[in-house]
């Protein structure tokens, strides 16, 4: 279609942009804890605040039906720049203070109107191609949360920058992509706005086969944000207890980065197979991969970084390499007018899940070890194997990836 391929790569850069805000304050907690003694609450909070702030926000906008009743690229420009003020304004504040949490919170719940709209937005330009598409936004929503841990490599005169680059780095690039996605065209699959209907958003658990991609979507959340969340810190402490080198710091930020920005090819390469396929083909080959990483990497904690580092790239590939196929499959399943509902009410309850098992990880640590906190996150791709399962056996399966489930 003439503009598709202008158009997708619009909305992919804005949303590798846009979503760098998600882990600015993330990727600085190695450097909080150390200059400034941060709690361990303080820095599951402000994880953790982003994913509540996330859930607020798609709340209103799945009761409201912003994402159907919106133009999107308003709706998504409008938010972005919103999160890029608050989150900059996190660079004020002192480490660790309710202000900070407070500004976290906000950013999450702008990014409600960037990363479900994106994903509307590329859905109206497919053909034959909806999981490599959304795969695509997918992928570039995890380089967008890399990209904070990537700015905290540099160094200005040979000195670590200070906490603050990352998190204003991250604001700046947001606002770019403000502006950028006014410059989208939408694709000749988007629906027209639809009127507010109270149960729009219960069909995402009222309908079968959209409630089992949900709850396989569901299972892969408990385990992913808080592998994205706390694998910075695994690879810090892994580092020092094997004592290897002075700048573990900016080495384990790199390594970090690699790691999540590794998901992006998992991502891509996840779309292409799912087309060809199935969905429920590589979402339980992704699950069963990625759940076996979370009860393997406990046992490498200390292990040289060249045991450590393939390992944790094939956990981040693993680990989101199913993400966009859970939203893909709503999409296909869902009535086309309310598809932004649909994905909005998906990630609004995914990220919720995130909460738990971001606040569980220290929780865990302290008691069990690296090898008890990421272990408990195998239930999850657990759980979200047997959901998929469930719908790769419901006659509406067929509708999806056309006809390869």
């Amino acid at each position: 279609m003439p503009g598709k391929f202008r158009a997708i790569s619009l909305i992919v850069l804005a949303e590798v942009l846009a979503l760098s805000v998600w882990f600015s304050a993330t990727a600085v907690i190695p450097v909080l804890t150390t200059e400034f003694a941060l709690a361990p609450e303080d820095a599951s909070a402000l994880t953790t605040s982003v994913s509540f702030g996330f859930v607020a926000g798609t709340i209103v906008s799945a009761v409201f039906g912003l994402a159907d009743r919106l133009n999107p690229k308003v709706f998504f420009a409008a938010s972005v720049v919103f999160a890029a003020l608050v989150n900059g304004a996190v660079a004020l504040c002192d480490p660790g203070s309710g202000t900070m949490t407070l500004l976290r919170f906000l950013t999450g719940a702008a990014m409600a109107g960037a990363y479900p709209v994106g994903m509307k937005m590329a859905s109206s330009w497919a053909e034959r191609d909806m999981g490599w598409l959304i795969g695509l936004l997918v992928g570039a929503v995890t380089l967008g949360s890399a990209m904070p841990h990537l700015l905290g490599v540099l160094d200005v005169g040979g000195v670590t920058c200070d906490w603050r680059l990352p998190v204003l780095g991250a604001s700046i690039l947001a606002l770019l992509s403000g502006g950028m996605i006014l410059f989208v065209e939408l694709g000749p699959n988007l629906t027209a706005a639809t009127k507010l209907r109270a149960g729009d958003a219960l069909k995402a658990f009222t309908v079968p086969s959209v409630r089992y991609a949900n709850f396989g979507y569901f299972g892969h959340m408990w385990e992913l944000y808080a592998m994205w969340g706390w694998i910075g810190l695994f690879l810090s402490e892994s580092m020092a207890a094997n004592s290897v080198g002075e700048d573990i710091r900016s080495t384990a930020a790199l390594i970090t980065f690699v790691t999540l920005a590794s998901g992006a090819v998992g991502c891509v390469l996840g779309g292409r197979l799912a087309d060809r396929f199935g969905r429920t083909t590589v979402t339980i080959a992704a699950m069963t991969i990625s759940g076996g990483c979370c009860l393997i990497a406990g046992f490498l904690f200390g292990t040289p970084l060249w045991i450590l580092v393939p390992f944790v790239v094939i956990w981040g590939m693993a680990v989101v390499a199913d993400s966009a196929q859970f939203s893909s499959s709503v999409i296909e399943l869902s009535d086309p007018q309310i598809r932004g509902t649909m994905l909005t009410v998906q990630t609004c309850v995914g990220f919720l899940i995130t909460t738990v098992t971001i606040q569980l990880v220290p929780l865990l640590l302290a008691a069990l070890a690296w090898t008890g906190a990421f272990g408990i996150l195998a239930i999850g791709p657990i759980l979200g194997v047997v959901a998929m399962w469930r719908l790769r056996c419901h006659p509406d399966s067929v509708r999806l990836a056309g006809g390869r489930r």
